[in-house]
């Protein structure tokens, strides 16, 4: 069982920053892969980025590329989702969640998720 909070969100102009935390608790955290992943009202949950078990491999939604870092500290069991030059678009609520073993990019593989935390980017 791994128990997820995030935290982080707020209101931000475009083309600012934020930077999310994911805080995880259970056992074996090393052994989860940890995604990001966004939703708004309406919408299907979209992947965002996700950082393998040993923290060597990430992907990226295109739409985040070169805006996002995803990045994980195995030894205080947190994952955090640095967020660049935001648009508009990236308006939603994000959710931490985790996999065990493999880094997928898809919402149904994943086994746990945090309540999510709302990020509004104002024009």
């Amino acid at each position: 069982q791994v128990q997820l909070v995030e935290s982080g969100g707020g209101l931000v102009q475009a083309g600012g920053s934020l930077t999310l935390s994911c805080a995880a608790s259970g056992r074996a955290f090393s052994y989860y892969a940890m995604g990001w992943f966004r939703q708004v009202p309406g919408k299907e949950r979209e992947f965002v980025a996700v950082v393998s078990a040993s923290g060597s491999t990430t992907y990226y939604a295109d739409s985040v590329k070169g805006r996002f870092t995803i990045s994980r500290d195995n030894a205080k069991n947190t994952v955090a989702l640095e967020m660049n030059s935001l648009k508009p678009e990236d308006t939603a609520v994000y959710y931490c969640a985790a996999v065990q073993l493999v880094t997928s990019r898809r919402y149904s593989d994943y086994d746990y998720w945090g309540q999510g935390t709302q990020v509004t980017v104002s024009s």
